[in-house]
Parts: structure tokens; C-alpha cells; sequence
């Protein structure tokens, strides 16, 4: 059971319809349609508010080898209200080498930070595993739905 409930979610939560292992946000509507940049987003707030979900595994290869087309979607992110990238994995995986590749765990944390600076406002954050994660994104969108924006 997902710990992270509401009995009345101030927004429909917009799920990437390109999402291919979207989160289940128990007791939050969920709608799947297309996003311009971020896995996650509140209605009425699809380019000023979202979240984009990785695993540590799709973080390696994005940031190794789809980093032209990563960049222009991080770009996007820095005009909005609020963005962040959460990655389903922690320092400590990245430093032990948990996932599939051979670049070295320092040169990793390295691209790491790297983009975070670059990428200032987007918030690049460590979710821990996958139903960390997941509480933590819908923690995300439950706080951002409550954010007033003008």
C-alpha cells in the first residue's frame, strides 16, 4: 500500500502519457496526456509546475549517451515555477557502482553535480528506491498542488 493518501487532492495529478512505469498515486485522480518536459505534473500547471521521474539505471544512460536531448528538456524545466528531476537511487548506489554501466561512480557523481549547477533553479534529488521515491513524488505533487501561484 502506498503511504502517501488524500482524501481530497486540491489538483488532478497529469501523468506523461510517454510514462512507461508511472508511479500509483492512491487516492489522487491521475490523467495521462502528453507534457511538454517532466513525467509528473498538476493540472493547470503543466509548464509551470513538474517532476521528472528516473531510475538510477535510466539516469546513468540518459546523462551518458541522450545528454543533447536531456539538456533541451532541462532547459525547459529552468522557466518553469518549480521542477525537479527524482532519481530512484541514492548516492550511495551511484558510489558503490549499483547500476549498468562501467563509467566510474566518481565520474558519475561528477556529471552529477555538473548538472545540477548548470541546471539551477531544477532541483536534482535522491529518492532512495523505487517506493521511496514514489512517496516522495507524491509529497511533491500533494505540497505543489497546495502552493499558490499568481
Amino acid at each position: 500500500m502506498n503511504p502517501i493518501t488524500s482524501h481530497s487532492a486540491p489538483r488532478r495529478i497529469i501523468v506523461d502519457s510517454r510514462e512507461q512505469r508511472p508511479y500509483d498515486f492512491e487516492g489522487f485522480t491521475t490523467v495521462r496526456r502528453a507534457l511538454p518536459a517532466g513525467d509528473y505534473s498538476l493540472e493547470g500547471l503543466e509548464t509551470r509546475f513538474a517532476v521528472e521521474r528516473k531510475s538510477l539505471d535510466d539516469w546513468v544512460q540518459t546523462v551518458l549517451r541522450a545528454r543533447g536531448r536531456f539538456s533541451r528538456e532541462l532547459t525547459r524545466l529552468q522557466s518553469y515555477d518549480w521542477a525537479a528531476v527524482v532519481i530512484e537511487g541514492s548516492i550511495a548506489d551511484i558510489l558503490a557502482g549499483n547500476y549498468r554501466s562501467d563509467v566510474a561512480p566518481e565520474a558519475l557523481l561528477g556529471i552529477t553535480v555538473s548538472l545540477m549547477q548548470a541546471y539551477t533553479p531544477v532541483h536534482i534529488i535522491f529518492g532512495g528506491d523505487r517506493p521511496h521515491a514514489a512517496a516522495l513524488v507524491a509529497e511533491l505533487l500533494k505540497m505543489g498542488g497546495e502552493r499558490t501561484w499568481q
